[in-house]
This record gives structure tokens, sequence and C-alpha cells, in this order.
């Protein structure tokens, strides 16, 4: 009896702590890693840093002078020299460390052994980044952050950019249209790409920015956001309306250009090399952000004369594609299928649109229209994307670098509430108020009358 009480009072707390660890890690890695998985790994580190470098094959010989102290003062064995670390840095989903690589090393070194990193130190995955010539950052992640994105809290809003996902090594990854300024977005149905749309829509509803949307499927995709929209086509009769609109307004902000700076008028747009943010504030025009939505409809044709708009239309879109950064307006081009198949024009606007994200497709042909010209070893990544995880992405640009995205859940009550409260952020722009969207009323709701009246008290 003793020994089961023994028993009971040791074996108790211990299968207690050991099965709430298991649904940590299972239902919250956040706390289990900052628990149990963050001392675990920061000693893991500490006492094996110099052989496993040394396993890396990470290590050089040391210098005659460091070999001739360690003979003069001790007689242990002289061994080979681990790149210098730096302080460890604990963070909520995992530990960043920075190295000073020895002569004769480069950051390609330490990336290629990323993986043999991860195991022997128990991490979810290993990142290498070069900080300044002869500096590297480990950033080691403790747990799969994309299963259950969560944004970081400390987020600085600014003109134009917009925090929309979460990067697989826990870093933000922000929509910059000032750095990248036109995009293209592919996902099939129930891929994601219409959340990742949500959060650029409401993340621009709050800065002073002319947001204007094409969407061919009737408006359904883009229609919920209508009181912040300066303008709003839904079929692609009125895109071909509003695409030229669009056009005169590019080039009046050319002419406002050259008049600032007293280039002459009869000098092509495109050999103007300045932009709206040269401009003093008080006369730059707002920035105007362009959704167009399924863009496969606007090259769909079914007839001679579809045919003949539809070549306007491609037209039109290259020219802002080619010439809209300079005048503030910024593309954002998303669809579920694009390829050389859908027409002329088809290949010349995607080599326009520097932004690539890939959610799941359909055929690896799409894949290889977003990132194959860019970064050809992201298409068997975005061809590898599960359907039971909407949201995931690849995200590239023509620098070549890539990365997995995932962008968290936001409901569309939550965006249309959004614009909502921001409707008084649209600009006034003239060109533009012809194909303003209507905005329903919303409905005031009436609280029935009391059935006891109050009665004031009276002394």
């Amino acid at each position: 009896m003793t020994d089961l009480a023994t028993l009971l009072e040791v074996g108790g707390p211990v299968a207690a702590l050991g099965g709430g660890a298991a649904y940590a890690r299972a239902k919250h890695p956040g706390v289990y890693w900052s628990t149990v998985g963050l001392p675990i790994s920061t000693v893991r580190l500490l006492s094996s840093y110099s052989s496993v470098m040394e396993a890396c094959g990470l290590t050089v010989a040391p210098s005659r002078l460091r070999v001739l102290a360690v003979k003069a003062t001790t007689r242990r064995e002289v061994r080979p020299v681990p790149p210098r670390r730096g302080i460890i840095w604990p963070t909520t989903t995992g530990l960043r460390v920075r190295l000073r690589l020895a002569p004769g090393q480069e950051p390609a070194d330490v990336a290629a052994s990323a993986e043999r990193l991860r195991h022997a130190w128990g991490v979810h995955a290993v990142y290498v980044s070069t900080i300044k010539p002869g500096v590297v950052e480990l950033r080691l992640v403790g747990f799969d952050v994309l299963r259950r994105v969560r944004m970081p809290r400390k987020l600085r809003p600014d003109l134009l950019r917009v925090p929309v996902a979460l990067r697989e090594d826990a870093t933000p990854f922000v929509r910059d249209y000032r750095t990248v300024p036109h995009q293209l977005t592919l996902g099939a149905t129930l891929s994601g790409k219409s959340m990742y749309l949500r959060h650029l829509v409401a993340g621009l509803a709050r800065q002073p920015v002319a947001l204007v949307g094409i969407d061919c499927k009737r408006g359904v995709e883009l229609a919920p956001f209508a009181p912040r929209l300066s303008a709003l086509a839904t079929d692609p009769e009125q895109a071909a309306e509003l695409l030229p609109v669009l056009i005169k307004e590019m080039e009046d902000r050319y002419d406002l250009i050259k008049a600032r700076q007293g280039i002459a008028p009869s000098t092509p747009d495109e050999e103007i090399t300045s932009d709206i943010w040269g401009l003093p504030e008080h006369e730059r025009p707002v920035p105007v952000v362009l959704f167009v939505d399924e863009v496969a409809e606007l090259f769909l044709v079914a007839t001679k004369k579809d045919e003949e708009r539809r070549d306007e239309m491609v037209t039109q879109l290259i020219r802002l594609a080619q010439l809209g950064r300079a005048a503030g307006i910024y593309l954002e081009v998303c669809g579920q299928r694009f390829g050389a198949e859908l027409g002329k024009g088809a290949t010349m606007l995607r080599a326009q649109l520097t932004g690539r994200v890939c959610h799941r497709v359909n055929d690896e042909a799409s894949a290889k229209m977003a990132l194959g010209d860019i970064a050809p070893e992201a298409v068997s990544a975005a061809c590898a994307i599960a359907p039971e995880r909407p949201g995931l992405a690849v995200a590239g640009d023509t620098s070549g670098g890539w990365s997995r995205i995932r962008t968290p859940y936001l409901s569309l009550g939550n965006a249309a509430e959004t614009c909502r409260e921001s409707a008084h952020l649209v600009p006034d722009l003239p060109a533009l108020k012809p194909f303003r969207p209507d905005v329903p009323v919303r409905p005031t709701v009436q609280t029935p009358d009391p059935v006891v009246w109050p009665r004031p008290v009276t002394d």
C-alpha cells in the first residue's frame, strides 16, 4: 500500500506534466515552445555547437598564432575553429543567433547545412540570411508557424504597405506597392486567393488610396467592398469603358509631372523617369490601386467584336503595367488560370508584373506561368500545396527569391465592415465618379417600445 501511494505521488504529477506537454505541443505549439522547446533547444545549441559545426564541415583550420597559444598554455588537442557565435535571442516562435564566418567561408556553406542543423538542434526549420559581409543570421523556427497563422502584433503601418500573410520563417509578408508596383496572384477555387484579396483591400481601405475594381464574376468578390471603392466594373463591357478612363488619368498625371519639372510637353511618357512622389505633397495625386479579379474573363471572346474589345483592353492593361508606376497607378491581377493560350498579350502582361503569388492551382502550367520565369524551383513547391491548407501559397519576385506564405483567416463580413467604416476616405476623382458603385443603405433596426414606461422619482 505504501509503494502504491508513493507511485501515485510521484508518477501522477509526472504523467500530468507529460500529458499536458503533449497536449500543448499538438494544440498550442506556441505555448509548448515557450515553456519546453525553447530551453531544450537552447541547451542543445550551447552544448553541441562546436561539434555540430565540425560535423557539418563549417570549421576551418586554426591560425598559427592560435596553435602556438594553445600548445603553450594547455596540452589539449588543437581542434578546427567554428564560426564565432553571437548572443542567442529567443523569440515567440524560435531563436535567432548571428555567426561571424571564418576566412574562406561564405553564406552558401551555412545555407547548405541548414537541414543538418535542424536535426541536430531539434527545431522545425533553420533559415539563413546575410546581415553584412562575413556575418549571417540563423533563424531557428521551433514549430510549424503556417499550421495556425498568427500575425505579429507590432507591425508599422505605412502608405501602400500591407502585411497580408506570414512567411514560413515567422516573418510577415508585406505587400509593398512602392517596391513591387504590380503583382500576379493565381489560385484555384477554395485555394485562399479570395482571402488574400480581402486582406489587401481591408489593409488599403484605411489608407488615403483610391481603390478601383474589375470583377468579371458579376462583382461577387469586390461588391461587398463597394463603400470604399472609387470605381467598380462587374463585366467585360464595363471594364472596356473603365480602362480608357484610367489611361487618361495616367496621361494627365504625366502632364502634371512635366509641368512641374519643366519637361517639354512633346516628350514621350516612356522617357520620363520621375514619378508623382517627387511632387510637393499638396500637388501630389492620390495613388490608385487597380484590382483585376478573374483576369481570364477579359481575354475570353465569342465573336469578332469581342475580339477587338479584348485586344483593346489587354493593350490598355499592358500600358498601365508599363507606365502606371510613375503615375501612382498599381495593378493587382488575380485569376484562377493564366497562360499563353489565353491569347495575344498574356505573356507580355505577365512580364510587367513583378510580384508573383501562386496558391494551389489545378494544373502545372499555371504554376509555371506564375513562377517558372523567375524561380523554376518554386514551381514544384507550388504544385505540392495540399487542398486542406487553404491560404498557403508560394510568393516570389523577379529577383529570384521565393518563400512559402499563408494568409490568416479574415471573414468577408469583417472586411466589408472595415470598408464601410473607412468610406469617408474615398478620394475625390471626378473621372471615376460615373463608375462609383451603388452602396446599399443599411436598414436601421428599430427598438420596440418598452412595456412599462419609466416613471420619474420626485421628492
